[in-house]
This record gives C-alpha cells, sequence and structure tokens, in this order.
C-alpha cells in the first residue's frame, strides 16, 4: 500500500499533458485524453516485430502503448516538451518509463533534426499533434518520411473543410487556440497531396471514419458556436476547423 501511495505521491508532483495507465488503477492526470485518442489515431494493434519512432513523444503515451502492442524496438524523441520552449519537460516520460518497467528508447532531438543517418529507419513513425507547431509543415514531413519505411501516422488540426482542392490556412500570432506555437493547418487534399508526393503510394483519412459526417456543415456550425464560447477563435474561423488522422503508405 505504501508502494502505491508513494507512486501517486511521486506523480501528483508532474504535470502531465497525457493520461497514461500505469498498474493498480493509477492513470496519470493529464490534460489530454490520450486513450480515447488513440482510437482515433489507429495505431496497429499488432507492432509484432516492428520497429517505431515516435516522433514528438512528450509524456510518451504512445510511445509505451506501441511497446505494449509488441513493437520489437521504440524510440521516442521530443525536444520542445523536454528540455525547449514548451511547458512541459521528460519527468512524465521518465516516471512512467520507471513505473512501466519500459525499454522504450528516448532521444531529446528536435523534430526538424530528425534524419535517417542520426536516428535510422523505422517501420512505423509517428506524428501526432506535431505538424501545426511546425513552420514548414512541408519540411517536418519530408523529415517524417525519411526515416520511414512502412507506414507513417498523423494526426493534426486541420482547416479549410468546405474546400475540395489543397490548401493550407497560416494562423498569425496566437489566433488558433490563444497559441502561438501553432502556424499551419492543412485541409484533406493538401494533406494527401503533401504525403503522395513524398513518395507514399496510398494515404487514407483513418478518423473520423466518416469526414463527410463528422464535419458537415450542421456539425461545423454548431462546434464553432461552441468555440466562440470557449474562445477558441472567431465563429468564421472555427466552423471549417476540426482534426485528423491519415495513415500513408509507402
Amino acid at each position: 500500500m505504501a508502494d502505491k501511495e508513494d507512486l501517486i505521491q511521486r506523480m501528483n508532483d508532474i504535470k502531465w499533458f497525457h493520461s497514461i495507465p500505469l498498474r493498480d488503477g493509477i492513470v496519470t492526470p493529464g490534460l489530454d485524453n490520450s486513450v480515447d485518442k488513440l482510437g482515433q489515431v489507429c495505431l496497429p494493434e499488432d507492432l509484432t516485430g516492428k520497429s517505431v519512432l515516435d516522433i514528438g513523444a512528450w509524456d510518451g503515451f504512445f510511445s509505451f502503448q506501441a511497446e505494449k502492442n509488441g513493437a520489437e524496438r521504440v524510440l521516442a524523441t521530443d525536444h520542445f516538451s523536454w528540455t525547449g520552449p514548451g511547458w512541459g519537460t521528460k519527468d512524465g516520460f521518465n516516471f512512467a518509463h520507471e513505473a512501466l518497467n519500459s525499454k522504450v528508447e528516448s532521444l531529446d532531438i528536435d523534430a526538424m533534426d530528425i534524419t535517417p543517418e542520426n536516428v535510422g529507419k523505422f517501420d512505423v513513425v509517428l506524428f501526432l499533434g506535431v505538424l501545426y507547431h511546425l513552420q514548414d509543415p512541408m519540411g517536418g514531413l519530408r523529415v517524417a518520411s525519411d526515416v520511414c519505411n512502412e507506414l507513417l501516422i498523423v494526426e493534426t488540426h486541420v482547416d479549410d473543410l468546405h474546400r475540395w482542392k489543397p490548401s493550407m490556412v497560416y494562423f498569425p500570432g496566437d489566433s488558433l487556440n490563444n497559441d502561438d506555437t501553432n502556424y499551419w493547418a492543412p485541409n484533406v487534399a493538401a494533406m494527401k497531396g503533401m504525403l503522395k508526393d513524398l513518395g507514399f503510394s496510398r494515404v487514407e483519412v483513418v478518423y473520423p471514419k466518416r469526414p463527410w459526417l463528422r464535419y458537415s456543415l450542421p456539425v461545423r456550425f454548431l462546434s464553432a458556436l461552441k468555440g466562440v464560447v470557449e474562445r477558441r477563435g472567431p465563429f468564421r474561423q472555427t466552423i471549417n476547423q476540426g482534426r485528423m488522422s491519415f495513415h500513408a503508405y509507402r
């Protein structure tokens, strides 16, 4: 019992983003509903024998989940949220790593500095919640593409959902969610086009399953009203926004 109480006390001393199930029913008190997001990302349930790179791992929920799903090797990387200008630290990752008795490797490196020469190449690459924080989104996708052998999973903020032609929206200052680290949001056509130009043969929207229904005009209208109340941005901006996950295959 004392061991569990000590675990909880140490856990509560950390500012968490991910909600990570540990043991004895203990879940880290993160701002993110990570278990629900797992279903949105559609991480393969069987990763037996695969190598996985998690770019922008933060507290490491998806890195540890990849290990749980049988990955032979997992490398978690981050800089912004570990020792960079973000509000996070690596304390959460280190704590969960110890509590889970994990063998996940870690490397403090900026996302744009990742290359095959300094990290190697991986069967599966996770690029979750990273793209819209990059000033050069195509460059960021190229970085992820260069180290990916089979499957690239991208989860990102999207915009211009009413347009069929490729487009990308830029957010000056803190105009997206009052966060000045948010820069760009593509629409579906732009995401598919960029990923195919980077050599992926097939690109699928895996979340939502029915994007035309999830982001129909009535749904976007109600979401935009909620966004105004939550001060996420003006109605004319949030009505065309959402979040999506993409699987890109070699």
